[in-house]
């Protein structure tokens, strides 16, 4: 059965084009490759545009890292990659690193998207993606998590270059004032304890003319 209607295939071949059937499969795989070829070169997909997109971003250079300063937490959080004109931070231990070469890592829909912009010591140590460990406050940390957050602080130093610090807010409580009352305080006594005081000279004075008179 199959046999016939390749054969039949093979006569209505000739019949209408004039070729034979190995010259006609031949030029059709031609067609089918050249229209592959042009579509691929000159396609309008999205998906060709995404990929240009990238590729270009890849290839562009990046500008000189920003020096900063010193810039709180909050002003760190401006720097996490969604504005693309921006450079890409993240801080280990309130050292501020431009991160911006590895975007495909540290930025939006990379695996470690969530620290950039901020402080991630503790994550780091404990490679956690927790929100709550994503802060820089290592305390109660192991020797193995301390050791691991070493591990990536030397890496970050010798990969990219720190553009700045984390400012250190400490709030002031109103102990600081005690010390300057207490000062005052003992300012006020000392006086005292320089010398007698004025009433115990006046009775000391007292008590020598009483005996003056009295042995007169």
């Amino acid at each position: 059965m199959a046999l016939q209607i390749w054969e039949t295939l093979k006569e209505a071949i000739t019949a209408y084009t004039g070729l034979s059937p190995a010259t006609f499969f031949t030029v059709l795989a031609l067609l089918l490759a050249i229209y592959y070829v042009v579509t691929g070169l000159f396609g309008s997909s999205d998906d060709h545009h995404q990929r240009t997109r990238a590729f270009e971003e890849q290839t562009e250079p990046l500008p000189p890292p920003v020096q900063l300063g010193e810039i709180t937490e909050e002003e760190l959080k401006q720097y996490d990659g969604t504005d693309s004109k921006k450079p890409l931070l993240m801080a280990i231990k309130c050292q501020i690193y431009d991160v911006s070469q590895s975007r495909m890592f540290y930025g939006p829909g990379g695996p470690y998207a969530l620290f950039a912009g901020k402080d991630a010591s503790r994550a780091l140590a404990k490679m956690s993606f927790e929100e709550k460990d994503l802060t820089g406050d290592i305390s109660g940390l192991g020797p193995f998590e301390l050791e691991a957050l070493q591990d990536w602080e030397y890496k970050f130093m010798s990969k990219y270059v720190k553009v700045g610090t984390i400012k250190n807010t400490v709030p002031v409580t109103e102990g600081d004032g005690s010390g300057d009352a207490s000062g005052a305080t003992e300012s006020d006594a000392k006086p005292a304890e320089d010398g007698p005081s004025q009433s115990a000279v006046t009775g000391t004075e007292e008590k020598s003319s009483a005996a003056d008179t009295k042995e007169e």
